[in-house]
């Protein structure tokens, strides 16, 4: 393979209609991505992906069943501690991103430790979006910029992107949705301006190792013109 992505966008859907589908609980269904997911890492690292970003819960989730939000909470807080020596075995670094002030103080905890533990890991960076959207991480850039009163001549792209969640990593070049749909849904909007985009049919816990190589067959096939 001639070209790899330094920087992996992955939309992991279709765990609750993966779970409908097999007469299995929603939970049932959230444990089986989360199987997956922890393979699309390991091959993500072997093939040379330098970070990857996971789109987790979106700043619109947050107009969910509260007990549904509750759920994912939830989940998300027991996967933090669940995979923290993982982490540190594989050496990757954590961030979470997005409006972390509307996470519970239990799961801000969580967000910390891990973030803090795996700080020094160097082999892969995985950005977990929590509360994040794209229009809220312009949003937030923006008015930091205009807290520290930088003059607008020095407001530059690449400034910019210094006051993004994403700073200091390369723009993401593929961005991989699971489950059918085909649409951004407000994620990652700036970073992902000239990211190659690739959607399976497969539901997130049936992405397999075919799949992932599909993925990147596809975007080693294209010409990209960022562009021009």
């Amino acid at each position: 393979m001639t070209h790899v992505p330094q920087h992996i966008v992955v939309f992991p859907d279709g765990n609750r209609r993966w779970a409908k589908d097999h007469n299995l609980s929603i939970e049932e269904g959230y444990l089986e991505g989360e199987k997956r997911f922890a393979d699309f890492l390991q091959l993500s690292k072997s093939s040379g992906v330098k970070v990857v970003t996971v789109f987790g819960f979106s700043t619109e989730n947050w107009s969910r069943p509260l007990a549904q939000v509750a759920f994912l909470m939830n989940i998300f807080e027991k996967s933090l501690s669940r995979d923290l020596d993982g982490f540190m075995k594989e050496g990757i670094r954590v961030r979470v991103i997005g409006e972390r002030e509307k996470l519970s103080n239990s799961l801000k905890k969580a967000v910390e430790n891990v973030e803090t533990t795996t700080e020094n890991n160097s082999a892969m960076h995985l950005n977990l979006a929590v509360s994040y959207g794209g229009k809220w991480d312009i949003l937030q850039a923006t008015k930091k910029i205009i807290s520290e009163n930088i003059p607008l001549e020095k407001v530059t792209e690449e400034l910019f992107e210094q006051y993004l969640s994403t700073a200091g990593q390369p723009a993401p070049d593929l961005v991989i949705r699971a489950g059918g749909e085909k649409r951004l849904s407000n994620f990652v909007l700036w970073q992902a301006a000239y990211a190659e985009l690739y959607f399976s049919p497969k539901m997130w816990p049936d992405f397999s190792q075919e799949d992932f190589n599909l993925a990147l067959e596809e975007f080693d096939s294209r010409s990209r013109r960022f562009g021009k």
